[in-house]
């Protein structure tokens, strides 16, 4: 009966549930950038994430992908990787990749999912339908 016990101990104590961002939001979600700094966002951009942390979306040029494995509803992005595809829109591009990797905080709340940081930086996203 010990072993037993310890061994479900043991079991229990080795699965880690996900507490990053990804585990807080809707599933399989793509979000559109509507604003960057309280401006409007006119540029193509959006974000999904996956479970463990990771996430991936398609900035103004370039597909990428990240991750965060900060517990929720902290934020930060680990080095992004992104294909290099030149565009009219790389300033836009350098702006969005700019503030994602500034956000420290994502909260999902009445359809909409903020990013911000203690500098005043703020990214806010929409669900796509």
């Amino acid at each position: 009966m010990i072993r037993a016990t310890i061994a479900l101990l043991a079991i229990v104590s080795g699965c880690q549930q996900d507490e990053t961002v990804a585990a807080y939001g809707p599933v399989d979600v793509t979000w559109q950038l509507s604003s960057l700094n309280g401006a409007p966002f006119n540029a193509r951009a959006n974000i999904t994430f996956t479970e463990g942390g990771n996430f991936s979306g398609q900035a103004p040029c370039n597909r990428f992908s990240s991750a965060s494995s900060l517990p929720y509803p902290w934020f930060e992005a680990g080095p992004i990787l992104a294909s290099k595809a030149a565009c009219p829109e790389l300033a836009e591009e350098t702006a969005f990749f700019e503030a994602l990797s500034s956000m420290s905080r994502a909260i999902f709340d009445n359809g909409q999912l903020t990013m911000a940081n203690d500098e005043g930086g703020e990214m806010v996203f929409s669900a796509s339908e």
